[in-house]
């Protein structure tokens, strides 16, 4: 494998103490993930100050992705699964060879800042009680991605959120709960979660917390690890500065923001769909089960089974 693994940039000595570890998963991503990777490495190079290590992990891409990051990104370190594993597999397989005090879990469709790595570094140093940073997230719109500041999906914030009453009433504390846009979106402040395409989170608290729970495939784990950065005590903090330009979607194809960008088959579609449905059962089932009525929750999982139902239909039905 090319380049002085794994994936530091400069030659680094064994006992060096490394500041940031970047993974970024691809899934037939090639020209997206390359895009990522030169923003990562002008990230790097104005972050100097500070020892990073870049790991990218192919999911079994058919598309060349490995092939490209080897001759074009020699200093890159490089996994390849000989299977999709999923994002939260995939993901525990970059951190077996991440070195970094922090750990920066970036989507291939991302582009990043300059000084991305620069400020949240500085940013997780100045603030030993965060567990986890979402940064601000902009789409290629323009618009701020919503993901990135989330509370968490408890019945009512679902049930608001899926009836579009956030989208009437964004600012509101009673019908905005999922997004919780009533909160100042140019400070620092706490939220429940952001979303997996910019999770930075520090070692100390994954020893404690532990990895990506691998009974997810794809969709919902980000929501299910910050739930349990929080229950074990850390906070998670926004970030309010744009750092990145997420493209989101690239790998699924279920997101119209990133169509255009890659051209995932209907199969995968189908996987993803149906994966997307399953990780909403697993998360209510995991957490929230034994906290709300019986009655609740089977109107619950019904609900999450009829909206599996329209989302599966709608790419079988998908043309292009």
């Amino acid at each position: 494998m090319p380049g002085h693994w794994p994936g530091f940039i400069g030659r680094l000595p064994m006992r060096k103490k490394v500041d940031l570890s970047v993974i970024i998963l691809s899934f037939n991503t090639r020209s997206l993930l390359y895009d990522c990777l030169r923003s990562v490495l002008k990230a790097a190079k104005t972050a100097s100050a500070y020892q990073i290590q870049i790991i990218v992990v192919d999911n079994a891409s058919k598309d060349k992705s490995s092939q490209m990051v080897k001759k074009a990104f020699p200093q890159v370190g490089l996994i390849q699964n000989r299977k999709n594993l999923g994002f939260s597999a995939g993901n525990n397989v970059g951190l077996k060879k991440a070195r970094g005090g922090y750990v920066l879990f970036l989507n291939s469709d991302t582009i990043v800042s300059p000084r991305a790595f620069q400020e949240i570094i500085t940013f997780l140093n100045q603030n030993p009680g965060a567990g986890a940073v979402s940064a601000k997230t902009m789409l290629a719109s323009g618009r701020m991605d919503p993901d990135c500041h989330r509370g968490f999906p408890t019945p009512w914030a679902s049930l608001t959120y899926f009836l579009g009453l956030e989208r009437l009433f964004p600012r509101s504390r009673i019908f905005g709960q999922y997004h919780q846009f009533f909160k100042n979106l140019d400070k620092v402040h706490e939220i429940d979660a952001g979303a997996g395409a910019f999770m930075v989170v520090r070692r100390k608290m994954l020893r404690q917390v532990g990895n990506w729970d691998e009974g997810y495939f794809f969709y919902g784990e980000d929501l299910d690890f910050f739930y349990r950065i929080k229950k074990g005590g850390w906070q998670v903090l926004f970030y309010p500065r744009p750092l990145l330009t997420h493209y989101k979607g690239a790998s699924s194809g279920l997101r119209k923001e990133s169509r255009g960008k890659t051209r995932p088959s209907r199969k995968t579609r189908l996987q993803v769909a149906r994966a997307s449905v399953q990780a909403m059962e697993i998360f209510y089932r995991k957490f929230y089960r034994d906290v709300y009525p019986r009655w609740l929750t089977w109107l619950v999982l019904l609900a999450i089974r009829l909206k599996g139902f329209l989302r599966i239909t709608a790419n079988y039905l998908r043309k292009d």
